[in-house]
């Protein structure tokens, strides 16, 4: 099904790890509880229209559900990501990430009561990733700089007339795009279409293959920056090395960390190692960065951020991370529940 969004009124699968993996838990999601406060912004019949409609909008089609006449559906929302637009800004490339309270059995009834409207027109889908979470990816990044509003009526659903309608407004900071060449060893940023920085870097080295595929190499593909820490501790417990004996041991702790994926991938300072800055690929599948280069990207990156890393034969998994954009649209719209 094709959503297109009205303009607003002017205003996972296991994945193999990477010896880059973080002592602590992955990144923390940063989303604050859904409560009563959060519904005040709620808005009444948000309605979705065609892209070419400049009138009267069309209604969404309607849901194929399998829910029978009288039975009700009780399902709240326990999580939204990513945060509002009083907590952070966001990236271009950033998804909406919706988990409810319990597990969803119409999810064509559920997912034809949740909008997405922003001030600049978009077209977008949602897809199931499990009972409880749903996914929103536009098929094209976001424009920079305006607001975004999702709202779940979930007072609509049959039997759930007592549930309170559910909204949050994100805000879309700068358009930033950083392409990783890891044959060039390179990091370019742009910042709104324009280069704003070139770093040099070291990207995975490989040599390292755990039930087929080689851990040590950073995975091609689009990521999304996923969370920010100023410090990271990396160890080598990923790899069941724990002995400070071992050879292969390591407990360091990380400055300027930028996660990327789930797998335990970030683009970071180099912990020395400087001379392989710019000349040859040596991580254990992070991207390393100079000390100056890092702490500067470190401080623009927002959640949702876009990282191209292009040059190594591992391909970034789709459900690594939020790298959401590694599905091209047809196969996005797949996971919707709606058809049509």
């Amino acid at each position: 099904m094709k959503r297109v969004t009205r303009m607003l009124p002017a205003l996972v699968a296991l994945v193999a790890a990477t010896a880059c993996a973080a002592e602590s838990a992955p990144v923390p999601q940063a989303t604050a509880p859904v409560t009563a406060q959060a519904t005040a912004q709620a808005t009444a019949q948000a309605t979705t229209v065609p892209a070419a409609a400049a009138a009267a909008p069309t209604p969404a089609p309607t849901p194929t559900s399998s829910t029978p006449a009288g039975k009700k559906i009780k399902v709240g929302i326990a999580d939204i990501t990513p945060m509002g637009e009083k907590t952070e800004k966001v990236g271009v490339g950033f998804p909406i990430i919706v988990t409810f309270d319990r597990d969803v059995k119409d999810k064509a009834a559920v997912e034809s009561v949740l909008d997405v409207e922003s001030e600049e027109a978009h077209e977008g889908a949602w897809r199931w990733v499990s009972a409880r979470k749903v996914i929103y990816r536009t098929k094209t990044y976001w424009k920079p700089y305006q607001k975004v509003l999702f709202t779940a009526r979930l007072s609509e659903l049959p039997g759930n007339t007592g549930a309170k309608n559910v909204s949050r407004r994100f805000a879309v900071g700068s358009k930033n795009i950083s392409v990783v060449d890891t044959r060039k060893h390179t990091m370019k940023v742009y910042r709104n279409g324009k280069l704003a920085k070139k770093i040099p870097i070291s990207a995975g080295k490989g040599g390292l293959i755990r039930n087929g595929v080689d851990v040590y190499l950073t995975t091609s593909g689009v990521h999304l920056t996923m969370g920010k820490k100023a410090v990271e501790t990396m160890t080598s417990s990923w790899m069941g090395v724990t002995d400070p004996k071992d050879p292969r041991y390591y407990k360091e702790e990380i400055p300027w960390a930028v996660r990327i994926s789930d797998s335990g991938e970030y683009v970071h300072q180099s912990a020395g190692y400087y001379q392989y800055l710019g000349n040859s690929n040596q991580s254990h599948g992070c991207v390393r960065a100079t000390p100056a280069g890092a702490k500067w990207f470190y401080t623009i990156a927002q959640r949702g951020d876009v990282v191209k890393i292009t040059g190594t034969k591992r391909k970034l998994q789709w459900n690594n991370g939020w790298s959401y954009w590694q599905l091209n649209w047809t196969q996005w719209k797949k996971g919707s529940a709606l058809k049509g």
